[in-house]
């Protein structure tokens, strides 16, 4: 059960969640990004060095900051902080790339065009 997550946190290198991994990941998918490219793109529009973008501690507060998700755990949970869903659509729009769960749920909750016309 726990293989895919391991082999997921290992592949996308700097931390996955736990730093900037799963972003600069991103990047790397919906815009063919090389490492170096993507790294920066991330790192600015976060407005950090590149440096930051693996170091946990650093991460942790720039993902609270900007409500992009952080990892739970039993000593430190943040109950009014956004997380799943919630997070993802700060993502999307903050590196301005299409996560396929947030269309998904624009598409069926009628928050899209769809709704406007019938769908």
């Amino acid at each position: 059960m726990l293989a895919q997550p391991c082999a997921h946190s290992l592949a996308s290198g700097m931390g996955g969640i736990r730093a900037a991994g799963d972003l600069v990941a991103r990047m790397q998918m919906t815009r063919g990004m090389r490492l170096k490219e993507a790294k920066a793109y991330v790192a600015g529009k976060l407005g950090i060095g590149e440096d930051d973008l693996s170091d946990p501690i650093v991460m942790n507060e720039v993902r609270g900051e900007r409500g992009l998700g952080r990892v739970v755990t039993g000593e430190a949970s943040y109950p009014n902080e956004p997380n799943a869903i919630e997070a993802k659509f700060r993502i999307a729009e903050l590196l301005d790339v299409p996560i396929a769960c947030v269309s998904r749920f624009v598409e069926r909750s009628g928050l899209g065009r769809g709704a406007a016309a019938g769908h």
